[in-house]
């Protein structure tokens, strides 16, 4: 789909980062199938919920894909519609704003300019007919060169896992949707921090889905992290020659290992002027589904429910996640518990407890358990 931008005909491209390896999600989260590849809340795996919700306003032939040299044949498999070419192999990870960086570039040199959604592959929308209106009119707003724009979702508790943004005073509509300018980006506050902001009713989080043209990107990319542009500028001339793939390795380790928000997003609220970035306010019923206890709220459909992927008998026990689908499960006299079990590993433990998960990914990596990576 394309859209009349300044008197040019500019494509809606969407790219959908899928670089992360979900080590929240160990043992069924692994370096080649991690979280986005998996059938985590759905019965479809994320990268392709979030690649459905999507249509039709964004076509499969202007969908991009970031993610990693492990994970990208799987990507691929997963995706088929989308080109080949589409799919973009970082060598080594190197934070949102290279990701976001490679791909403008590789925009602008298919399309001359193109207007980006950059979207996490990882989250759950429950209402995707308003997140593709609310979509649309941050994609309008951006039409404009040099105006960003953010999804801010409407916080529903004092949540500090998140990062805030902060509403400004200015104002501005664009397709019947209502954007606030940005007064600043806040990192993950402390619990009492949170609850301030949520009373305030100034905060929304940071879902991490931003919008704007590639032209517009690579210029802030130039302001606030000129040496990462100048390399990307020098690798521009190599797409889609043989020469590319050596200069990508040779170049990709050496970009600022830096993410988008803190690089360009604070950077552009700082600058002095009018303001350039803006957040629409979002009640979508988005849920970034960041650990097994998530899954188990999301899924949860009662107060005391006991969830199981599989066939299981609990007596005297609640509030139990359980993933084993080829075993039945009997839980007995338990409670807040997640257990989940793959051919090869064993995960047990508190639901209070799951943010922790990642500590296993960490132990195993010092142990160089490789085969359980």
């Amino acid at each position: 789909m394309k859209k009349r931008v300044g008197g040019e005909s500019l494509p809606i491209c969407g790219v959908l980062l899928a670089g992360g390896r979900g080590t929240r999600f160990w043992p069924r989260s692994r370096l080649r199938t991690p979280k986005q590849l998996l059938n985590i809340a759905g019965k479809d795996t994320m990268l392709r919920e979030t690649a459905a919700r999507l249509k039709p306003l964004i076509s499969v032939r202007n969908l991009w894909v970031v993610t990693n040299a492990e994970q990208a044949v799987a990507v691929r498999a997963q995706l088929r519609g989308v080109l080949a070419s589409h799919v973009l192999a970082e060598p080594v990870g190197r934070n949102t704003a290279a990701a976001i960086g490679l791909t403008a570039i590789h925009l602008v040199h298919e399309h001359g300019d193109a207007l980006m959604a950059v979207l996490p592959s990882d989250s759950h929308v429950a209402d995707a007919a308003g997140y593709r209106k609310l979509m649309q009119g941050a994609l309008e707003l951006v039409r404009e060169p040099g105006k960003m724009a953010v999804l801010g979702i409407a916080p529903t508790r004092p949540e500090v896992g998140y990062g805030y943004i902060e509403m400004g005073s200015g104002v501005a509509k664009a397709r019947s949707v209502r954007a606030v300018a940005v007064r600043r980006f806040t990192e993950k506050p402390a619990l009492p921090v949170a609850r301030k902001y949520v009373a305030s009713g100034k905060y929304l989080w940071n879902a991490g889905m931003f919008f704007w043209r590639a032209s517009t990107f690579l210029e802030n990319l130039r302001k606030f992290l000129p040496a990462t542009y100048a390399a990307l500028e020098k690798l521009a001339p190599a797409i889609g020659t043989s020469r590319y793939a050596d200069a990508l390795r040779r170049m990709y380790p050496r970009l600022e290992n830096i993410s988008v928000d803190y690089a360009i997003m604070e950077s552009a609220t700082r600058t002095a002027g009018a303001p350039s970035v803006f957040v629409v306010p979002a009640k979508v019923g988005w849920s970034d589904i960041g650990s097994w206890a998530a899954v188990y709220d999301f899924e949860a459909e009662r107060p005391g429910a006991n969830i199981s992927a599989g066939q299981f008998l609990a007596l005297d026990s609640e509030e139990n996640y359980f993933w084993s689908p080829k075993k039945f499960v009997a839980a007995l006299g338990v409670r807040d518990l997640v257990v989940v079990e793959t051919d090869d590993a064993l995960l047990v433990c508190k639901r209070d407890r799951t943010q922790d998960v990642g500590k296993v990914v960490k132990w195993l990596e010092e142990h160089r358990q490789k085969r359980l990576l």
